[in-house]
């Protein structure tokens, strides 16, 4: 039961107008600096914090997250949030993060 609790934890995390990750997202997809919206918030958007980590241990595991890679690309100021989302509507190999199964 506790994936269905994770997977619930997701689906809020991107559907609800209340998340602040998506808030976040939403902000960096309008051009604004994460400094800039960070700084106007009161409440921590713990995937800002976390994207690192999750990167650092599939890489050590040989995994591939290339969705969690982009995010932390785009957390880290590397590539705008504008090129980061064509990036991620392109076709992604089966077996990835991507992949329901």
């Amino acid at each position: 039961m506790a994936g269905l609790a994770g997977m619930g934890d997701l689906v809020a995390t991107c559907m609800s107008p209340q998340s602040r990750n998506r808030h976040v997202g939403e902000q960096l997809g309008m051009g604004r600096s994460l400094e800039e919206i960070l700084g106007g918030m009161r409440m921590v958007a713990e995937g800002v914090k976390t994207v690192s980590t999750v990167v650092e241990l599939a890489e050590e595991h040989g995994v591939e997250l290339p969705i969690a890679r982009t995010i932390q690309d785009v957390v880290s100021g590397t590539i705008r949030a504008a090129d980061a989302y064509r990036g991620l509507t392109r076709a992604v190999p089966a077996g990835h993060e991507s992949d329901p199964g």
